[in-house]
């Protein structure tokens, strides 16, 4: 059965889903992606395999008519094969894994065949595909049941390496004799069959061995584990991800569960805390909390993922008798946590049972090292934009000012940043940059050049002669690194993904200097949104000129321009997150639209305009914005 069946060569630094140019002549078409390797992974991958049998579907004859229509059964096993081998993967490897799925046409003696192949970057890592027995009977090592199944849906499998690749592929046919497609108003109930709880999650005493393996061969565990992988994958919260766990787990596998979460590990060592306690009868939810908290599972060293018998706790309301397990969450090799769970009425939780189990916490456990890895940029990039935004502004004589400042992502630094700061001879400054990109790379430019912005600006310079040298620092810092990267480069040369990225920043930056006639700003605009000026006549215009980005051309020269602002004048600063906001095709700034939403803010305060145009953007779209959002509005009192 296992034949070898060797997988077509591909690149996988050609990236994301593609289809084959065969396909488009009429041969039999492929197409691969290349995907993280973390617990988004799977799910992932079985968007992109019914994505292509989805596009394939469309090609016609004689591709399509090759295999019975793409049936919802043949879509739902190809999606089944591509989560389990992907698992493995991330489980075992942990790499970039690549997904390459092809069609093979039958030719009359052999039929019709979709072809997956699930490379990793890891090939000293043999994948287990059966369970590994230890000596000591409490030492369960790690193994997965994913090429069991796999095994038992595909025609053939095997293993492939290559240099630095380790390859695992399955093909699968479609039977002759596969059931026809549901109608439509029966497809959600033809898709959840597998979900069968008094089939497999509910095992009753009369049932032997061999029943058990046909139910594990049964797609109710394979639906079991794919749905759980799509609920799990999502969450960036522990205590969220706990709470599911404990929803999946009763009834359909257990009466009764409760869950544990260790510390994360940059964190002082404490006691693991009690997150979730889950019950078939809410009335038996308290008891059982009670009764586990007086006495928490203690695993032995040993136990890495297996199950751990446990004694059944002593309370009326779960009953005199049953079977308790423990088992230690892992993720990574490291402990996220300890789950322990019970079964009325039996003396042994099956095999079949606990290896299910096993899998399924391998995800949940998988889920919580992603929230807690999210949880901890998220902290980073907080502290880190506390440092690098001014934790006051200044306030200027004569000028009421407002500011908005929202960044697209909390899990990131942003690209977008503001100061208004004092400088040298009785005048105010005042910025609004937007570097390329977002996280860290982001924050080094704006570390950069917050600091050297005010360090020119007291140093006296004028605004024009303030861009000049920090165009030219940020050119030079950019070829120092980029110098930097190629001398530390051993193996090979720092190709164009590897290298240090390009420090590109456009900028807004003027002075003020209050006098008796109001106040004279200063100010050039370098690669960003113009400023606009609204007069109290309600008329608006720009008030500056276009100029090429910092950091682009070395020796670049600026120009500035002044204007004097009087009472009820206000000046509008944005970044390009206000004026590229998009719906559809159009963006909020198409035909002047920035322009016409200040209009009708004669008036305001300072805070109301920002908040009239902060509100405008948002109504734009009906999605959250995209980008970064950060304005500055400056009105003459």
């Amino acid at each position: 059965m296992n034949r070898p069946y060797p997988p077509t060569s591909y690149d996988p630094a050609e990236g994301a889903q593609v289809r084959s140019a065969a396909a488009k002549s009429g041969a039999c078409p492929a197409a691969r992606t290349s995907l993280p390797g973390n617990p988004l992974a799977p799910g992932a991958a079985r968007r992109f395999i019914r994505a292509a049998l989805a596009d394939w579907a469309g090609l016609g004859p004689p591709v399509a008519g090759q295999l019975p229509e793409f049936s919802e059964q043949f879509t739902y096993d190809a999606a089944i094969l591509v989560n389990e081998l992907v698992t493995n993967a991330v489980v075992h490897a942990g790499t970039t894994v690549d997904v390459l799925c092809r069609l093979e046409s039958g030719d009359g003696q052999e039929p019709a065949a979709l072809v997956i192949e699930v490379s990793d970057h890891h090939p000293s890592r043999a994948v287990r595909s059966e369970p590994q027995r230890a000596r000591d009977e409490h030492a369960a090592c790690e193994y997965g049941r994913g090429l069991h199944i796999v095994a038992a849906l595909a025609e053939c499998w095997g293993i492939t390496y290559r240099s630095g690749l380790k390859t695992v592929w399955a093909r699968l046919t479609a039977d002759a004799d596969e059931p026809p497609e549901p109608p439509d108003g029966h497809r959600g109930e033809f898709l959840q069959r597998g979900l069968r709880a008094a089939e497999i999650l509910a095992p009753t005493p009369h049932r032997t061995p061999r029943r058990h393996d046909r139910d594990w061969v049964n797609r109710g565990a394979l639906s079991f584990l794919a749905e759980a992988s799509d609920l799990l994958a999502g969450q960036f919260d522990e205590d969220m991800i706990a709470a599911l766990a404990g929803q999946l787990l009763v009834p359909r596998l257990a009466d009764w569960c409760a869950i544990w979460l260790d510390e994360d590990a940059g964190g002082p060592l404490t006691a693991p805390r009690l997150a979730r306690v889950w019950h078939a009868k809410e009335a038996a939810m308290e008891p059982l909390r009670a009764a586990v908290e007086k006495e928490p599972p203690r695993l032995p060293a040993s136990a890495r993922g297996g199950p751990v018998p446990m004694p059944w706790p002593r309370t009326p309301e779960l009953g005199a008798d049953g079977a308790a397990l423990a088992y230690r969450l892992v993720a990574g090799g490291s402990d996220m946590g300890v789950l322990l769970l019970g079964r009325a009425g039996l003396s042994r939780i099956p095999d079949e049972v606990t290896g299910l189990i096993e899998d399924f916490l391998r995800r949940v456990a998988l889920a919580i090292g992603a929230a807690r890895q999210y949880t901890r940029q998220a902290t980073i990039s907080r502290v880190l934009q506390r440092g690098l935004l001014p934790t006051r502004v200044a306030e200027i004589p004569g000028i009421d000012s407002a500011f908005v400042y929202e960044p697209s992502n909390e899990g990131l630094a942003g690209g977008d940043f503001y100061d208004v700061f004092p400088g040298a001879g009785g005048r105010w400054c005042f910025a609004l940059g937007d570097v390329q990109g977002s996280g860290p790379e982001a924050a080094v430019v704006t570390g950069l050049a917050r600091p050297w912005l005010r360090l020119l600006a007291r140093e006296g310079y004028a605004v024009h002669e303030v861009l000049d040298r920090l165009n030219q620092l940020l050119v030079d810092d950019a070829t120092e690194a980029a110098e930097s990267a190629v001398r530390l480069a051993t193996a090979e040369p720092v190709g164009e993904d590897e290298g240090p990225q390009a420090r590109f920043l456009s900028l807004l930056y003027g002075e003020l200097v209050p006098d008796a006639q109001g106040v004279r700003c200063t100010l050039a605009s370098a690669g960003h949104p113009l400023p606009l000026l609204l007069r109290p006549d309600g008329s608006v215009r720009a008030a500056a000129v276009p100029q090429v980005l910092l950091g682009v051309v070395e020796g670049a020269r600026y120009e500035s321009e002044s204007l004097r602002l009087t009472s009820g004048d206000t000046l509008l600063c944005v970044t390009d997150g206000v004026t590229e906001r998009r719906s559809g095709p159009r963006m909020f700034d198409d035909a002047d639209g920035l322009a016409t939403e200040l209009s009708g803010c004669v008036g305001l305060t300072a805070s109301g305009v920002a908040g009239r145009i902060k509100q405008a953007v948002y109504d734009f779209g009906e999605a959250p914005p995209a980008d970064d959002l950060a304005l500055l509005v400056l009105r003459a009192d």
